[in-house]
């Protein structure tokens, strides 16, 4: 009886080959061979699968976000039973850092499409973001939740702290990236700007990228 395939899988194995290959060489010179020489498949099964360079591209991207979900949600086991909102504020702006190969990856990657969309009219055409808003909205919430909580400072803008921390995390990372930083200083500024607007710790104490727990 022939072994019966699952494409969800065989699609997901294709889109991990595409985050690897497209890692060491960068985005913009990965091609579909490559990629199927990577999964180790024909190049016809990769076009079967996607049918266009594009199409792979925005599958990658959603493998990137599910990745980068485990981690954050990794990171949120690690601070403890039951963290509290700034704990879990640190481990989504960390989980973002590139600390390690695969976060370096991640972001190196996820930065290529953005700017990839800007020129390519087949990929502009795409929600390059399903939800541009989730991540703002998560941090959002949290910090009203630690406002409700008497956590953070008085007269915090939970909104606009929330845009300002993701951007700040986005060029932190960039600047790591490039080697402009190193992780400690780049862990203390994000340090610096959490403690502006948070009371005190609420309890719980988020794990660092260098797997210490932070302090405040």
């Amino acid at each position: 009886m022939p072994k019966r395939v699952d494409h969800a899988e065989r699609r997901t194995e294709i889109a991990e080959a595409l985050v690897r290959v497209a890692g060491r060489r960068g985005l913009h010179a990965v091609g579909m061979r490559d990629v199927a020489a990577e999964a180790g498949v024909s190049l016809r099964l990769v076009q079967y699968y996607f049918e266009t360079k594009e199409k792979l591209l925005l599958f990658g991207l959603e493998r990137l976000a599910e990745r980068f979900t485990e981690r954050v949600s990794a990171r949120v086991r690690a601070a403890g039973d039951a963290p509290g909102p700034r704990a879990m504020v640190e481990a989504l702006l960390m989980a973002a850092l590139p600390t390690d190969e695969e976060s370096r990856t991640f972001h190196h990657l996820y930065t290529s499409y953005a700017v990839m969309a800007m020129h390519d009219q087949a990929l502009a055409a795409q929600p390059f973001i399903k939800n541009p808003e989730a991540a703002e909205d998560a941090v959002t919430a949290l910090l009203r939740q630690a406002q409700e909580a008497a956590l953070l400072e008085p007269g915090v803008d939970a909104r606009l702290e929330a845009i300002s921390l993701l951007a700040m995390s986005a060029g932190l990372g960039t600047s790591l990236l490039v080697g402009q930083r190193d992780q400690e200083s780049a862990v203390a500024v994000l340090d610096h700007h959490l403690d502006r607007i948070f009371r005190a710790r609420d309890g719980s104490a988020a794990t660092r990228a260098d797997g210490e727990p932070g302090t405040g």
